[in-house]
């Protein structure tokens, strides 16, 4: 059980050799460069929603952080369009792994605070002590300080990875409830697979909103710095 259970976080292998790097290449299919003079309805939708979504996030960033608006963008798609794709039957989800998503926060934390260190060093460096600090709790809050500076990255990955893995979870064992209620009882299988049916729709909205999420702070933590 336990095996069936954790089988979808597996990473995929094709005779021996992973593949996790063509899944995570693959939604970038999805959102084409437009070619034409006129584009099609997708296209424009797209286009629509990501200038909605670019302007919005952007609205309180400097000249500098602005200059970002590429990478968020880039960001918050892929991380969504891959939520969305592994709540297909059958597929694999590579923001369910814990290593992918420090990979993603640890660089664009590292880049934001060495932005912030490099042109308000001042400001940056007083994060560390707040004004008017008694003497004796320097040293504890500037340790308690650094300690929270350095956990920002492990709070975005763990919170991306543990709100999608759950959602999987919870899925498969309503899933599992489901098919083996319907051996026993009709009324029974019938309302778990409407729950099933309305998580469903909860896990499309927690995709999406999980990927905003992330792209915010990280936006945040680059507002903070420029």
């Amino acid at each position: 059980m336990n095996e069936n259970l954790f089988a979808s976080f597996m990473t995929p292998s094709l005779m021996g050799m992973p593949i996790v790097m063509f899944i995570i290449m693959f939604p970038t299919l999805l959102f084409p460069s437009p070619n034409r003079l006129i584009n099609n309805r997708t296209i424009t939708i797209q286009q629509w929603l990501i200038k909605l979504i670019l302007k919005q996030m952007m609205l309180i960033h400097s000249i500098k952080g602005r200059t970002w608006s590429l990478m968020l963008i880039t960001l918050i798609l892929f991380i969504g369009t891959t939520n969305l794709l592994g709540l297909l039957p059958h597929s694999f989800t590579p923001t369910t792994q814990l290593s992918m998503n420090l990979g993603m926060a640890v660089p664009l934390w590292a880049g934001a605070v060495l932005l912030g260190f490099r042109h308000k060093t001042k400001m940056s460096l007083a994060h560390f002590l707040p004004q008017g600090t008694p003497l004796i709790l320097i040293p504890m809050l500037v340790i308690i300080e650094t300690i929270s500076l350095f956990i920002q990255p492990m709070a975005l990955a763990v919170r991306l990875t543990a709100n999608i893995t759950a959602g999987h979870l919870l899925m498969h064992l309503i899933g599992g409830a489901t098919s083996i209620l319907f051996s026993i009882s009709t009324p029974a299988a019938l309302t778990t697979f409407i729950i099933l049916l309305l998580l469903t729709m909860l896990e499309f909205a927690v995709a999406l909103i999980q990927a905003y999420v992330f792209t915010l702070l990280v936006s945040l933590y680059l507002h903070d710095n420029t």
